[in-house]
């Protein structure tokens, strides 16, 4: 198993901002930080399965 550094969360976001949409043409589901202000996920990634979901909590050395 590689152990992987931990990211800072990007400046002027919160655990509490991480936000998973998902698609209503395809259902694709994408997590990152959501921005109320311009009403978009920042620094997102694709979400294939849970573990993705707890990989990008990881990544962040969150808790979910």
């Amino acid at each position: 198993m590689k152990i992987k550094k931990t990211m800072p969360i990007p400046q002027g976001f919160t655990a509490s901002d991480i936000k998973v949409e998902s698609s209503i043409c395809t259902g694709e589901k994408t997590i990152g930080f959501y921005s109320p202000a311009d009403k978009k996920l920042h620094f997102a990634e694709l979400v294939r399965s849970d573990s993705d979901i707890e990989d990008f909590y990881r990544k962040y050395g969150i808790s979910r």
